[in-house]
């Protein structure tokens, strides 16, 4: 389904959701069934999704339950009519998680980033009480992470970025909450001998959402875009999704963390002067790029798994038809220039 890109909401998750062949072969030698806490998000429909059409077409049999607090009714109506079973949970509860069944495969997605800077004792509850409440519960089975390339320090924009052995680094209460978040996971793993792996993702897009999105929209309506933070890293939501799935492979006691992303660093001044290129405009720019900016090396994720199959050029015409057309967007800024790590 690679072209005509889709523009319905509905076309769009299933479109993001299709699994690589290596995910389905992976998937075919899994065991057990498959729980998703924290569903609700952009990527947590995509992984469920995926991992559903995976099973299908691996002959497997297997369940994809996903959890969460279902405050839209029809992301649940969404997800149950494409086969996944749907839990209402409220994680910081944990008399609701005690509920929760033992699973074999668990991929915990859940947290908190937007709003730190008004909230910043509920972004500390997401990313640190939750992690507890979830890690106590689920004393067996393999876990997957959602974790940040914000756990690490900023990297020289002339050089790799940070890889998985660089010093965490705590910039604002977003980042040092989820360095906290993988801290406590990391305890309860090797206190219960749990596999978990860290995902240390940054960033994902797709047609509605991401860094790509944030540029488009700006120069489609003639904003300036701020060049501190110079310089990117992007993978595009399905080739994020397919590692995630492959990640249950490689989690390991301690905690393995590992960096999922694209093969290179992107500068922004290229990417919106490519938008508008194709959008028939002129990009705007203020500020100048730092020599910094949150990078970061995903060599081991491409030698495990290879390098992710969309490169900028599609990601950016594929966001440049949607954004042109006029098609849905989520309408959440990701705020990557933001260099104070205040979200």
């Amino acid at each position: 389904m690679e072209l005509p890109f889709p523009e319905e909401n509905a076309q769009i998750d299933r479109w993001l959701a299709q699994p690589p062949d290596h995910v389905i072969e992976a998937v075919k030698n899994h065991s057990g069934d498959y729980l998703i806490l924290g569903v609700g998000g952009k990527m947590g429909t995509s992984l469920a999704l995926m991992l559903e059409e995976a099973i299908r077409r691996s002959g497997r049999t297997a369940t994809v339950t996903g959890v969460s607090r279902f405050s839209r009714p029809e992301v649940r109506a969404a997800l149950e009519e494409q086969g996944v079973k749907a839990l209402a949970c409220d994680l910081a509860d944990p008399a609701d998680v005690a509920k929760l069944p033992a699973t074999a495969n668990i991929f915990f997605l859940a947290g908190q980033k937007f709003g730190t800077t008004g909230a910043p004792e509920v972004t500390w509850v997401q990313n640190t009480i939750v992690p507890g409440i979830v890690a106590r519960h689920f004393t067996s089975g393999r876990l997957v992470v959602f974790s940040t390339g914000c756990v690490y320090p900023f990297a020289a924009t002339d050089g790799p970025g940070c890889d998985e052995a660089t010093p965490l680094a705590c910039q604002g209460e977003y980042a040092s909450s989820c360095v906290g978040r993988e801290r406590v996971f990391t305890h309860y793993a090797k206190l219960h001998d749990v596999p978990v792996c860290l995902y240390r993702l940054n960033y994902a897009c797709e047609l509605r959402y991401g860094v790509l999105v944030d540029i488009a929209t700006r120069v489609r309506a003639g904003e300036p875009i701020d060049l501190a933070t110079g310089h990117v890293n992007l993978i595009w939501q399905t080739d994020a999704v397919a590692h995630a799935i492959r990640c249950l492979e490689i989690a390991a006691t301690p905690p393995a963390p590992i960096n999922i992303t694209g093969p290179t660093k992107l500068a922004v001044r290229d990417i919106a002067e490519k938008f508008a290129t194709i959008l028939g405009t002129t990009a705007n720019f203020t500020g100048e790029p730092a020599g910094t900016a949150w990078l970061s090396d995903a060599g081991r994720s491409h030698s495990l798994w290879g390098v992710p199959p969309h490169d900028l050029d599609w990601m950016i015409d594929a966001v440049a038809r949607h954004v042109a057309a006029g098609a849905p967007l989520l309408g959440k800024p990701t705020h990557f220039e933001t260099r104070d790590g205040k979200f």
